[in-house]
């Protein structure tokens, strides 16, 4: 991916890794489309950033992703970028039969809303010299939190979709990029998780995957260096280790 010159759609855009991305992204001189349910939020960060701009969006409507493509498309015509980047997380008790609304909701907003917002960006994407998809999935993706345990599902899910959708456009102009976040300063899990000592600023997690993205344009995988415990957990033969070491930290 080029890390210049784009014009690119980040839902979740209003908070946390999606607003970092924005404006990050946006300084190296792409237009940015801020994505989100909270009108307020989008104002907000498009103030801060003049250029940047904004559409509201439920990631978990079907019938509003298909009409929001159809906007963003006519809106922005020179659009060749998506960070799927919206999500939620959320804890779930299965013994206590309390989990089955979060895990359809996560369900909804983690892996149907990028799969039915990127089917309905890419035949714009296909017709484009140069275009990109990302994904953002996570370090729970190849080593589960047991506490979140559909979220981690839904990352899962993501890092496999991404490895399926890079496959079949391999031949076309679109690239497929997986950023993988390990536990950041974010607000994903509510206010503490923000302010957390064990989690990774998150100035530091945004500025290494800019770094990857413009010294290694060719790369498929964002993997900051917090993260490849977990990444590589499995090929290094310590996932049983690193399954217990995260659970007994978070659990």
């Amino acid at each position: 991916m080029k890390i210049s010159g784009n014009t690119i759609l980040i839902t979740g855009g209003g908070s946390g890794i999606g607003r970092a991305l924005a404006e990050g992204l946006h300084a190296k001189g792409n237009k940015i489309v801020i994505a989100g349910r909270r009108e307020a939020v989008l104002d907000a960060v498009t103030a801060a950033n003049p250029g940047m701009e904004s559409m509201l969006l439920d990631i978990q409507d079907e019938a509003d992703i298909a009409a929001f493509a159809r906007q963003a498309v006519a809106r922005f015509p020179n659009l060749n970028a998506v960070i799927n980047n919206a999500g939620i997380m959320k804890p779930e008790n299965v013994p206590a039969a309390d989990n089955l609304a979060i895990a359809e909701e996560t369900i909804a907003t983690n892996l149907l809303g990028p799969i039915r917002l990127t089917t309905a960006l890419l035949p714009h994407l296909l017709k484009q010299p140069h275009a990109t998809v990302l994904t953002v999935s996570s370090g729970l993706a190849f080593v589960p939190l047991a506490a979140t345990p559909t979220y981690s599902a839904t990352k899962a899910a993501i890092h496999s979709w991404s490895i399926g959708l890079r496959e079949q456009l391999k031949n076309t102009s679109v690239e497929v990029i997986e950023i993988a976040p390990p536990y950041v300063q974010t607000e994903l899990l509510g206010p503490h998780q923000a302010v957390d000592p064990a989690a990774m600023p998150l100035a530091d997690f945004t500025n290494e995957v800019m770094t990857i993205l413009e010294t290694q344009p060719e790369a498929a995988e964002i993997i900051v260096e917090r993260c490849k415990p977990l990444r590589f957990a499995e090929a290094t033969g310590s996932f049983a280790q690193v399954f217990a070491g995260l659970n007994a930290q978070h659990g």
